[in-house]
């Protein structure tokens, strides 16, 4: 991306944990001009940045193809846990969701850099023990061979909730203050919320040189200083 482009970027999930906080950063970011929410359901927002769609079934996103165009990211912070599902079920709603997306976004812009929200040990090779862990290594993959500009995908492992987020999952208030002793001795397990969506924000503006980043990819992008 040109020095001076600024980022006009699609967003899904934000009623999630994962994809308010990477909403919420961008909203901070001067990178960042202008943001499409695409979400089953309103997210409780009015901001200049800001449009949003609300459309119910991401397998058929054709009625809202119109609303797509002339964006360079795409933040996909979309998914669901794997607890209590049968392998089918869960390659829907994971791989086969995502990449007819993800298919329909680069088919309208190309010069797109579409950044996944994935997970710690997702198996590329597709053929381990994990369930989950196979239909988001299937899913990275697909993902590389469409026609992006770039594809990402991120691996984050424990998220730090970002402060005044709506959509935090309430389990985290308990475990608040381990915080920052996880980070102390464990960092390459956890990051903020808001190192996630810096992440994202400087891997569409600079580019990374893997096309996976673990937790210390992330951690050390959104900590790194770009003179532009």
């Amino acid at each position: 991306m040109e020095k001076n482009t600024k980022i006009r970027a699609i967003i899904t999930g934000v009623t999630g944990m994962v994809g308010e906080g990477v909403l919420l950063q961008c909203l901070q970011s001067d990178d960042v001009e202008a943001i499409l929410i695409i979400g089953r359901k309103p997210y409780d927002i009015e901001h200049p940045k800001v449009k949003q769609v609300v459309h119910k079934d991401f397998f058929d996103i054709s009625p809202i193809e119109s609303e797509l165009a002339g964006y360079n990211a795409c933040f996909f912070c979309l998914g669901v846990s794997s607890v209590g599902m049968k392998e089918p079920e869960y390659f829907k709603l994971t791989h086969t969701l995502t990449l007819h997306v993800a298919g329909t976004l680069s088919r309208i812009n190309p010069d797109m850099v579409f950044c996944y929200v994935s997970g710690s040990g997702t198996d590329t090779t597709e053929n381990g023990k994990l369930m989950w862990a196979r239909v988001k290594g299937k899913t990275e993959n697909d993902l590389m061979k469409l026609p992006f500009k770039k594809a990402y995908a991120f691996r984050p492992g424990v998220m730090q909730p970002t402060e005044g987020a709506k959509n935090t999952l309430s389990l985290y208030k308990y475990f608040r203050w381990l915080f920052p002793i996880l980070r102390t001795f464990f960092p390459n397990f956890l990051s903020r919320l808001s190192q996630v969506g810096d992440a994202m924000i400087k891997v569409v503006k600079y580019g990374y040189e893997k096309n996976i980043l673990e937790v210390k990819d992330i951690n050390a992008l959104a900590d790194r200083q770009f003179v532009d």
